[in-house]
């Protein structure tokens, strides 16, 4: 009997974890050396709502990716510990499995050790690896999880890279916009097939960079929010000044619960992302060239928004 149990554990622990993937999605990044297991995604689910793995035990991932909220937040800065604040919205993590380059400056290039920024950032959990380690070294039911997921490997090469595991399983593809793709013609409404029209127009030219399966091309734009940058963006990370105020493109999928908007928050609601793009932007010196302005009727406004908010997977439905 003993000796059952044990190949059962064995076997769970240790077996693939199969990703549930859209037919219409490609295939998402998953290294070798961090292959999906249920042991390494159960490991990555309890490190990632456990308030614990912050200097004070205050603030868990969920705090400021919520669940309902697409793995978002409603707040245009989420506070860490001590309600210290950072400079950047907090992104939905839906689909991140598929980024080759994360954070919104592409400054992580592997999503298995991304999860050391905000676990050692001051504004974050701001608890240096090597504490939070001992800490997690000390509670049975971790040792235990560790030991099933990543055998004999350090804590501080498996904490990131459970983290990892359990994002890379947060999958959606399922919005009335991509039943329209897959063959539903009834699945969008009369107001959201003429919204999808505008969007894919070359008067607006929301498809120069919103496009795909998650409606980004995953390139790094200045948007014209504004006409001096107070964040560098992805010149922080390139030190060309060229790339001074660029932030990769924003997924659309979920956008619609995903307020508020731009890299800072600074947008309330998609009438004002709209009306910002319609004005032609600030003019940086850097702002992409699709960003030319553009006029829309009320009635073509309330359209584009039933269009955006089709991009709504069902689970928020």
């Amino acid at each position: 009997m003993l000796f059952a149990l044990a190949v059962f554990c064995f076997q769970s622990c240790t077996s693939e974890y199969v990703l549930d993937i859209p037919n219409h999605f490609p295939r998402p990044i998953i290294p070798d050396e961090n292959r999906l297991t249920q042991a390494r995604v159960d490991l990555g689910k309890k490190l990632f709502f456990d308030p614990n793995i912050s200097i004070d035990s205050t603030v868990s991932c969920a705090t400021c990716h919520k669940p309902e909220l697409a793995f978002s937040d409603n707040v245009s800065i989420s506070a860490g510990v001590n309600g210290s604040r950072n400079k950047r919205n907090a992104t939905s993590l839906i689909n991140t499995a598929f980024l080759r380059e994360v954070n919104k400056d592409g400054g992580v290039t592997k999503l298995d050790i991304q999860a050391l920024v905000p676990i050692e950032d001051k504004h974050e959990m701001n608890i240096p690896i090597v504490k939070l380690v001992k800490r997690l070294e000390q509670d049975e039911e971790y040792v235990s999880l560790f030991e099933k997921a990543y055998g004999n490997a350090s804590f501080i090469y498996a904490t990131p890279r459970a983290l990892a595991s359990y994002i890379r399983t947060l999958i959606q593809g399922d919005s009335a916009y991509d039943r329209y793709l897959l063959g539903d013609q009834n699945a969008l409404s009369s107001p959201a097939l003429r919204g999808k029209r505008l969007f894919e127009s070359d008067s607006l030219a929301c498809r120069n960079c919103h496009s795909g399966y998650d409606l980004t091309d995953y390139s790094y734009q200045n948007n014209g929010l504004y006409q001096d940058s107070p964040d560098f963006g992805r010149a922080l990370i390139t030190l060309d000044s060229l790339d001074r105020g660029k932030f990769r493109v924003a997924k659309l999928r979920n956008v619609a619960i995903t307020a508020p908007y731009m890299y800072d928050g600074s947008l309330r609601t998609l009438s004002e992302v709209i009306d910002h793009y319609a004005t032609g932007g600030k003019n940086h010196p850097n702002q992409s060239q699709h960003i030319k302005g553009f006029v829309l009727t009320k009635s073509d406004k309330e359209d584009l928004i039933r269009f955006l908010e089709s991009l709504t997977d069902s689970t928020y439905l």
